[in-house]
């Protein structure tokens, strides 16, 4: 249907617009293929009109190009699926004279920053290049800025495949630099128990093995030689007065002169012999009394030494101690009492060990921390100095965990994403921020933001991250940081755990649906329930766990009164609001404890355009805010499925405002 306002476009006979300055003939007129005529002023010589056909060609070729350019849209305008779109989404009409409602809209955006959208043309607000058209879609805007859509020629050029993510029981590794270190327990010192001068050393090498028993040196002793010469003074005295018939109170003597000796730790051997008519010596020996390896000699021949002077440092090497540096991030992952797989460098040997101590001091310089594995040691190969590997085995998870192909997960900066395909969308990818632990393999584990049996792509991810971000959705490079898994540590939730909560959020899910149905006693009653359901909650597990869930029931148990007390709808839902806070919180660190998907959700218009967010089970939004004034009201921030914790996108940055209209003089 052609407008009659609108002119022709058909060439030169178009006639001029209305609006048309007086004398002044449209732009298509003004060179005309039949200048060389003979009417035609000025041209009547051949040069003139030669020059004066290419210079109007020239003339021509805008025009032309913008014909063809115009003639093209209208054709894409008018096509068949254009129409039938058209007719699909409930136009029963299209009026291209008037710009037709049912027509996509058409949005700019910047080739180098395309988080920017214009309605208008214009220059980018950050680099100033010109921005370019973007077909508007009916599809993009109902999937939102997370998704991406792909024909099957597409992604049979992307080479997207995906895999499932499954549940098993895995056992995290961690992978150390370990030293080979001397167990301090087992250290010791070889002493004299007398002062003296070392005339002879025994033992003048480190490395060798000692035993117990063992002499190591000489030693003279004016004070042993002394105490020797006493008990052989007084066993002659007393043979003597023996053999002339008294002896009484040498014994007394004799044995004073012994004891005074075994004091001195004058070996019994060496009493022994004196006793036994012997020649008092000149030198006691000294001896080791443990078994073990020299490591170092402080004495040279010759020293004089006091009870005090180490002589030797021995260890025992049976059982040595591997010393391990962990970096700050893999602390969390040790734990005393972890089976260590050691691998030195040179040995074709694997030893076992396990983790006796975790430095509780970090090298404020290397941000390292020392972990301690205490490694038996037959045969005494390894020896102290040695590097090798470790591998830290963490302790088998009951129940299974999630774990993904390592090629699925994104990682920018402190935030992870992986893409999941609809099911029963092929070619639906959205984009799903995780939360990954331990890298076992080529495998990550998933603490939250996946469940069991969906499809991740594990090849073509970063396609589909450009091709989103090209259509102006929430890549990977516009999400910000994840912050709150460092603020908040993930605790330890059993199923147990999980079923002491399920009737807590039932009861909550009750109050948000009473809401909604603008059915106020309905909203009082499921309040109650609310209430009572806080007070029987007993929640099993460690002691942190329990405290971080009486820290959330307080903040509850606040705003629950303050509902109970309401005399109206705008009164529960002023209480109601308070506790979605508490409650995102609770998904976020205990997960989702009933049987079904729930959805975060956020309203933007409610509470005079502030917003507020509930939750819900995973079905067609249903605003308890404004009830059925606007049911419909609300975007799904996040879908949290049974058994797994909250992660959150945050919702979308508001669009670029149009760009200002140029002034007309």
């Amino acid at each position: 249907m052609t407008n009659p306002n609108e002119p022709e476009r058909n060439g030169a006979n178009a006639p001029a617009p209305a609006d048309a300055a007086p004398g002044r003939a449209p732009k298509a007129a003004e060179v005309s293929p039949d200048a060389s005529g003979p009417d035609a002023e000025g041209v009547s010589e051949s040069p003139r009109r030669e020059g004066g056909g290419r210079l109007a060609a020239l003339r021509r070729a805008p025009a032309v190009l913008l014909l063809v350019l115009l003639a093209f849209f209208a054709g894409r305008a008018c096509s068949p699926a254009a129409s039938s779109s058209e007719t699909a989404g409930g136009a029963s009409d299209h009026d291209h004279a008037g710009g037709g409602e049912g027509e996509a809209a058409t949005i700019y955006t910047c080739s180098m920053h395309p988080q920017i959208r214009m309605s208008e043309p214009g220059n980018c607000p950050i680099c100033g290049m010109e921005l370019i058209p973007v077909q508007g879609s009916s599809d993009d805007e109902e999937d939102g800025p997370f998704v991406v859509r792909l024909s099957p020629r597409a992604r049979a050029l992307a080479a997207v495949q995906t895999t499932a993510v499954r549940r098993e029981a895995v056992q995290a590794q961690l992978r150390l630099l370990g030293r080979v270190d001397v167990d301090e327990t087992r250290l010791r010192t070889i002493t004299p128990w007398i002062g003296g001068r070392i005339d002879r050393l025994r033992v003048k090498e480190t490395g060798v093995r000692v035993r117990a028993g063992q002499v190591v040196a000489d030693l003279y002793s004016p004070q042993v030689y002394a105490a020797l010469r006493d008990l052989s003074v007084a066993l002659e005295t007393g043979r003597r007065l023996a053999e002339a018939g008294g002896g009484a109170g040498t014994d007394a003597t004799v044995a004073a002169a012994r004891e005074k000796l075994r004091l001195l730790g004058v070996d019994a051997s060496v009493i022994d012999a004196v006793e036994a008519g012997g020649k008092v010596p000149e030198h006691v020996p000294v001896r080791s009394r443990v078994t073990g390896t020299v490591l170092r000699r402080l004495v040279e021949q010759g020293d004089y030494v006091t009870e005090a002077t180490p002589m030797y440092e021995v260890a025992d090497l049976s059982v040595v101690w591997v010393q391990l540096e962990a970096y700050e991030e893999d602390l969390p992952r040790v734990r005393v009492g972890a089976e260590v797989y050691f691998e030195p460098e040179g040995l074709d040997v694997t030893y076992t060990g396990k983790v006796v101590f975790v430095d509780p001091v970090v090298d404020p310089r290397r941000r390292i921390a020392r972990v301690r594995v205490e490694v038996r040691n037959p045969g005494r190969r390894l020896r102290p100095g040695m590097f090798g590997t470790a591998v830290v085995v963490e302790q088998k998870t009951a129940g299974g965990r999630l774990v993904v192909p390592a090629s699925a997960v994104l990682f920018t900066g402190r935030r992870s994403v992986v893409y999941v395909e609809r099911a029963g969308e092929p070619g639906v990818y959205e984009l799903r921020v995780v939360r990954p632990g331990a890298k076992i393999g080529d495998e990550y584990v998933v603490e939250a933001g996946l469940s069991e049996g969906e499809r991740v792509v594990t090849k073509g991810a970063f396609f589909l991250d450009a091709d989103l971000q090209l259509r102006g959705g929430r890549s990977m490079m516009t999400l910000p940081d994840d912050r709150t898994w460092d603020d908040a540590p993930p605790l330890v939730v059993t199923d147990a755990t999980r079923s002491a909560l399920a009737p807590l959020m039932r009861a909550y899910l009750a109050v948000a649906a009473a809401l909604a149905a603008d059915d106020f006693e309905r909203a009082r009653a499921a309040t109650e329930r609310l209430a009572t359901a806080l007070a029987e909650t007993d929640l099993p597990g460690p002691p942190a766990t329990r405290q971080a869930f009486a820290d959330l029931a307080t903040q509850l148990g606040g705003h629950l009164g303050m509902a109970r007390k309401a005399g109206d709808l705008a009164g529960v839902r002023r209480a109601f609001e308070m506790l979605a806070a508490p409650m995102t919180e609770l998904l976020s660190r205990f997960g989702n404890p009933t049987d079904q998907p729930l959805v975060l959700v956020r309203c933007p218009m409610a509470f005079d355009a502030k917003g507020a967010r509930w939750i819900q089970p995973d079905e067609p939004v249903a605003n308890p805010y404004f009830g059925a004034k606007m049911p419909a009201c609300g975007n799904i921030e996040a879908r949290i499925v049974p058994g797994e914790r909250l992660v959150r996108l945050e919702p979308p940055p508001a669009k670029a405002p149009p760009a200002a209209p140029a002034h007309q003089h």
